[in-house]
């Protein structure tokens, strides 16, 4: 049993190493949204906070946090190696929760960086717009947001958040994830 253990500790640990490395990839590639400043302003993961900008610079203390959390799992197993430990598994759960430890959206040719994340354009299903009216969760952070919507992303077993602020912004995502033949869904 604790064969199998450390297996699916292994395989969860290298493929969060994978998506890690897939995302710094990726976060060099020409980035087509947000290109500008005005367009930066108006895409929010966080109600209260502007995304960064999708460069290792801006997003250092991500990096570092989350190459942090890596070590910390996989030193931890290395510890607890010899030892008994049934509970290994919940040493995952820093990196299943990380998703807070970038604070990044961006299109790029390829498809979205999203958070911890990047969704190919072939791994998205469909997405959905929601206005922020006063019955949404997001409501009352801001003046900005209040007015604004949220692009809700789904992909293969999971899904993307991001709040726009201005209508300009909501109808260029929207064009540009329906050129990739994406469905909106109500």
């Amino acid at each position: 049993m604790k064969l199998v253990f450390n297996i699916l500790f292994l395989m969860a640990v290298v493929y969060y190493t994978y998506r890690f490395v897939q995302l710094l990839i990726k976060m060099n590639q020409t980035i087509i949204v947000p290109a500008t400043d005005s367009e930066k302003n108006a895409v929010r993961i966080f109600p209260q906070k502007v995304v960064n900008s999708p460069t290792y610079s801006k997003q250092k203390w991500g990096i570092i946090l989350y190459s942090f959390m890596l070590l910390f799992v996989i030193a931890m197993f290395i510890i607890g190696w010899d030892l008994n430990w049934s509970y290994q598994l919940l040493l995952l759960l820093p990196l299943v929760h990380s998703r807070n430890s970038f604070n990044l959206f961006a299109i790029v040719e390829a498809g979205l960086l999203c958070g911890n994340r990047y969704i190919a354009w072939k791994q998205i299903k469909s997405f959905q717009i929601i206005p922020i009216d006063q019955n949404h969760r997001y409501y009352g952070y801001t003046k900005e947001v209040n007015e604004g919507y949220e692009f809700i992303i789904k992909a293969k077993g999971h899904s993307c958040s991001v709040i726009t602020t201005s209508n300009e912004m909501k109808d260029r995502l929207t064009s540009m994830i329906q050129e990739q033949g994406i469905l909106l869904t109500k």
